[in-house]
């Protein structure tokens, strides 16, 4: 057993299974840690806290540039909380399942300090079946981005990210974001339409375990708002995740984009839970 404090342990390499084990209780939910999880092997899971009940690994908290907190109870929350307190530095948000991030940042608050935003009500949404045939258009432009289209497709994700955030995702060089960028690319997980060499549409999968594809980054270039781009676009998003990558896609969204909601509603989503995010 590794060295406790507060309740809370350090996690190893030999806590790999049961660290995937317990994101399986939800897969939905926990699809971002699962899929760094799968992608990093047995050595990733040193991003990790956890309790355990003497017998299992009970909870978890990743703890990288984003905190995800899972299945952790209000005694797991505290453990957290104590080991936390003094890595505000290291990390660029929280989030997860809405009563754990709120829970957690209510006992980090204090020490680390006003959060740039709080967004404390955000669906979390899934989908399972392909678009049905006569619910509306898909549209057939919708396409996997290709390696050649780097330079156009990462101002669509900056601007997404800037839009998002609140700030860019690079000042200087655009080296490491791009290398993001063309990550996702060379996996077949970035989807766009394209309008002359403009990107107007574009979504990625930017998290990928048991079944599950969590899309990310969905973006419509600001002209082409209110145009009835996005829902098309979504719905054949989706057909091809389901046909291609998972059987099940979520995302998450904010609570009050109304217009987005309305759009992934008519792409099929329906809301599985709640997640909240704090973005410091």
């Amino acid at each position: 057993m590794l060295r406790t404090l507060g309740g809370a342990r350090a996690l190893g390499p030999g806590d790999f299974s049961a660290a995937l084990d317990l994101c399986a209780a939800d897969p939905l939910a926990n699809v971002f840690v699962a899929a760094r999880l799968i992608e990093g092997g047995p050595s990733y899971v040193g991003a990790l806290l956890g309790t355990d009940d003497g017998r299992r690994l009970r909870s978890m908290c990743w703890t990288s540039a984003n905190v995800v907190p899972i299945a952790a109870d209000d005694a797991a929350l505290d453990a957290f909380a104590v080991r936390l307190r003094r890595k505000r530095r290291r990390c660029s948000s929280i989030f997860g399942d809405a009563e754990q991030v709120l829970g957690l940042w209510q006992r980090l608050e204090r020490h680390w300090g006003d959060a740039r935003s709080v967004r404390p009500d955000q669906p979390m949404l899934a989908v399972s079946s392909l678009p049905a045939h006569g619910t509306g258009p898909v549209d057939a432009r919708v396409r996997r981005a290709r390696l050649d289209e780097v330079d156009e497709v990462l101002p669509a994700s900056a601007a997404m990210f800037t839009e998002e955030i609140g700030y860019p995702p690079y000042t200087g060089s655009d080296r490491e974001y791009r290398r993001m960028v063309t990550s996702l690319i060379s996996a077949g997980h970035t989807f766009v339409v394209t309008e002359g060499h403009r990107v107007v549409f574009k979504a990625d999968v930017g998290s990928l375990a048991a079944g599950v594809a969590q899309l990310q980054g969905v973006w419509v270039a600001p002209e082409r708002r209110g145009q009835g781009l996005a829902t098309p676009a979504m719905r054949a998003v989706v057909q091809q995740v389901i046909e291609t990558i998972a059987p099940t896609v979520t995302l998450y969204v904010n609570g009050y984009n109304e217009p987005a909601l309305r759009t992934y509603h008519a792409a099929g989503f329906r809301q599985v839970g709640t997640f909240a995010t704090v973005i410091l």
